[in-house]
Order: C-alpha cells, then structure tokens, then sequence
C-alpha cells in the first residue's frame, strides 16, 4: 500500500498549513510532487508558502484562507472541496487552552471546539464519500497522546482529541478494503529543530534534545504511516512513552500529576 499518486488533476489538503505540523506535512508532500491545497486563517503566511512550493517543486499550489472554528467558514470550504479532486486529506489545525474549565473563556473555549473537533468531523465528512467512490484516498487526522487520558486544567482540548482519537481509529476500521485508509496521528510534545536560547520554556531545557520530535521527523514520520495503511503513529521517543503512559499508567494518580503541571500553564 501506498499514498495515492500525484496527478495532474488530483490536490492534498492540509488544513493548519500556516505553521507547525501542518506546515511540514505540506512541503513534504509537495517534495512528493502533490498539487496542494493549502488552509489557514493567514492568507499572507499561506501565499508565501505557497510560492515556496511552487518555486522549489513546480506542483500548482491553491490557498484558502479561513476560520474553521466558524460554522459558515468550514461551509464555504466545503463548497470549494465539492469542485476538487482530493486524494489526500490531512487535518491539522487546533488550538488549546490551559486552565480550570470554569475560568476559561467561553467564545475560546467554544471555538476550540468548533476547531478542534467540528471541522474534522465535517470535513472528513465532505470528502469521504468520493474516494471511496474512486477507491483510492488517505486522510490523516491530527489528535493527541492528551486524548487517552484525563487532564485537569486542559478539559475542552482533551475532550476534543478525545473524540478525534477515537473518531478516527474507527472509521480506519470501517474503511477497511475500500482503498481508502484513515490514519490518527496522535503526538505528544513536538517543536522546531531549533529553538532560540531566549525562547526557550523550562520544558525545552528540561528534555533533552533527543527525546523531541521535530515538525520535520514528524511528517515524515506520518505520511510513512499513512503510505503504510497505519491506524496510528505517534512518532518520536517523547511521544510514544507519553502515549504508552497515559494509555497504560493509573488514570488516578497520573491526571492530578499532570493536571497540577497543567494549572502551571494556564
């Protein structure tokens, strides 16, 4: 098994193109020679990628720019997939929140549920049904180790990841022998190769540059996976003894530890 093949007429979406994961997974896959469609709220950010892309690999490049925490955004993105042939889905945008449940902000904390959860459970939806009609098609969608466990402080984003873990890994079986796969990617902490001494957190120069997945090893990491017909990747050291942890440890005593970390965040 393998990513479906580039043509002429087929597009990767990346939703969360702008930065982090999502911008890796893309110039990745235009270094695969995919044609790209391209999401996020920056539009400037997005068409300067873009032209990177189309610059360094020749692969014709659309940028949509919009909100998905918004209802009437995600539709109109929908329309526009409805005209696209897409091989290829990735959802990578997110947003998180730290801090009691009680004192967030209600506009953001709906937001990113909207974002989070919504919008993948929507935009799955939209382009599904054609790939398996053509029998060939990989989505990804991005969760998180933070979906396996309770976290105190971090409820909404948990709750989110929760549902995209699960969601996902179960249409992964559903499609089985569709030619269509599904595969969770689920990380742990994953930051720049390179991080300024000035910007670095206490987390940055308490783990040791080893144990941290870059956004570069983690696309390659994902979209092997995804070639693969894999469920589930957690790519790098750090993210999969935090993902074997959380799945395994005692949810008692491990939440209050890592929601009492969590408080300190927010």
């Amino acid at each position: 098994m393998t990513l479906p093949a580039p043509t002429t007429t087929t597009r990767a979406v990346v939703t969360g193109a702008s930065q982090g994961i999502g911008e890796a997974i893309a110039r990745r896959l235009a270094a695969y020679g995919h044609n790209l469609l391209l999401v996020a709220r920056r539009e400037e950010v997005l068409e300067n990628i873009a032209e990177q892309l189309r610059s360094a690999h020749g692969v014709a490049v659309d940028v949509v720019a919009c909100d998905l925490s918004r209802e009437d955004e995600v539709t109109r993105l929908i329309d526009v997939l409805k005209t696209t042939e897409v091989n290829i889905l990735v959802n990578s945008a997110g947003i998180a929140s730290f801090g009691p449940f009680l004192e967030q902000d209600w506009d953001y904390e709906t937001n990113q549920f909207n974002l989070n959860a919504t919008a993948v459970f929507r935009l799955t939806h939209a382009v599904v049904h054609d790939m398996v009609a053509r029998g060939e098609g990989a989505i990804c969608n991005v969760g998180s180790a933070a979906g396996n466990i309770p976290i105190p402080n971090n409820a909404t984003y948990v709750f989110t990841k929760a549902g995209v873990n699960s969601f996902t890994e179960s249409l992964h079986y559903e499609l089985k022998g569709t030619g269509v796969t599904c595969t969770l990617l689920a990380p742990g902490p994953v930051r720049e190769a390179e991080i300024p001494e000035e910007e670095q957190t206490i987390v940055d120069k308490v783990v040791p540059d080893f144990l941290w997945t870059t956004y570069e090893s983690c696309a390659e990491e994902t979209l092997n996976a995804m070639a693969k017909g894999k469920r589930r990747v957690v790519p790098g050291p750090l993210s999969k003894s935090m993902d074997f942890v959380s799945t395994y440890g005692p949810k008692a005593l491990l939440s209050p530890l890592i929601g009492s970390f969590y408080s300190k965040m927010g």
